[in-house]
């Protein structure tokens, strides 16, 4: 009999947006819509996507395992220096990097209870204990956070803006978590969304790196630079912290098409203006018609916004799937009333609220 690892058995796979391609065979149609990933409606970077097919016939040869030319040109706009980064297959993998370098069986980790669910998946994975923080009004509680740290605790992991309610922690209660955390406890900072806040009370979490406390900041180019489907995040940190990391960090684990896409994407001012102004647009459209439904939502700082239907919403979302649109129920992030839908360009978001007019009948 086939004996897996002891912390595997229990663990939940990762459940990732149904695709387009697979819901049109299903069901015998076209033109569904998905708003159910998080992705960027206006596509990837332009400049990327000119990048990439000077360079396609190169992929018979391995990657630059060092993403050198990446590194030096990320580092000189993030303000770092180029040993402060590590890059990973999507930021997923740089988050159980972080995982498998800091914490070993036996080990806590703290973490909101609605917070992104590879931060449990991970710390299970590894051996280690997921202590879960209360998250009563679907924020960060950064109090009861700190109130759960104990000797065995080795890492805390916190999303801002946080994934699936878009909610964030504001800059005078982040920093008065990190002048009293414990200094042996690594903090990593999930800000995936970080280009789509504006809010001037949304903390950056760089500008607390010369606290000398062992924060480690992650991001990624899947979301406002639409280069998903590459797999590309990255990690800033202490020169120690990246050194141990890259000590478990997988060799060409970026692949070629990636460090050229994010590499000319960084250059894509315009892309990233649009994106934002797009999200905008769309993120106020979605409330407004929300409001008329009469629907709850959460206030989003992200490209996605929290909807709670009241009730069990697997048949709203079945519904909504013959009506060609995808959504994400999270009830797996233990959400039972709720569905994510992402901002997508006009025509997606109004598909959208149509068919849930339909669907709920109003």
């Amino acid at each position: 009999m086939v004996r897996p690892n002891e912390f595997v058995k229990d663990l939940v796979p990762y459940i990732p947006g149904k695709p387009v391609e697979e819901l049109e065979r299903e069901l015998g149609i076209r033109d569904a819509v998905k708003l159910a990933s998080n992705e960027n409606p206006l596509g990837p970077s332009p400049l990327a996507v000119r990048a990439l097919l000077e360079v396609v016939g190169n992929i018979n040869r391995y990657p630059d395992g060092d993403a050198f030319y990446l590194r030096h040109k990320l580092a000189m706009k993030l303000g770092v220096k180029p040993e402060n980064l590590i890059f990973g297959n999507g930021s997923n993998e740089v988050i159980e990097i972080a995982a498998r370098t800091f914490l070993k069986p036996g080990d806590e980790a703290v973490m909101g209870e609605f917070a992104f669910i590879v931060f449990p998946l991970v710390t299970k994975a590894v051996g280690a204990h997921a202590i879960l923080s209360p998250m009563p009004n679907l924020v960060h509680d950064l109090k009861d956070m700190l109130g759960r740290i104990t000797p065995k605790t080795r890492m805390v992991f916190l999303a801002n803006p946080n994934n699936p309610t878009g909610t964030m922690v504001r800059r005078e209660e982040l920093e008065w978590f990190l002048e009293r955390i414990p200094e042996e406890i690594v903090v990593l900072i999930d800000e995936a969304y970080f280009d789509y806040v504006d809010d001037p009370e949304y903390p950056n979490s760089l500008d607390y790196h010369s606290l000398g406390k062992p924060i480690i900041t992650v991001r990624t180019f899947s979301k406002i630079y639409g280069l998903a489907g590459l797999r590309l995040g990255f990690g800033i940190s202490s020169e120690e912290i990246i050194s141990y990391m890259n000590r478990v960090r997988e060799p060409f684990n970026v692949n070629s098409l990636a460090q050229v896409a994010a590499f000319a994407a960084l250059d894509d001012t315009e892309h990233i203006r649009r994106s934002k102004e797009e999200n905008k647009r769309g993120l106020r459209y979605l409330e407004e018609e929300l409001r008329k439904l009469k629907i709850r939502f959460i206030p989003s700082f992200t490209n996605f916004i929290l909807v709670d239907l009241g009730s069990d919403p697997i048949p709203v979302y079945n519904a909504l799937l013959r009506e060609g649109v995808i959504v994400r129920p999270v009830v797996n992030y233990g959400l039972k009333t709720h569905i994510r839908v992402t901002v997508g360009l006009r025509e997606e978001n109004e598909r959208f609220i149509c068919a849930l007019r339909k669907v709920l009948r109003r």
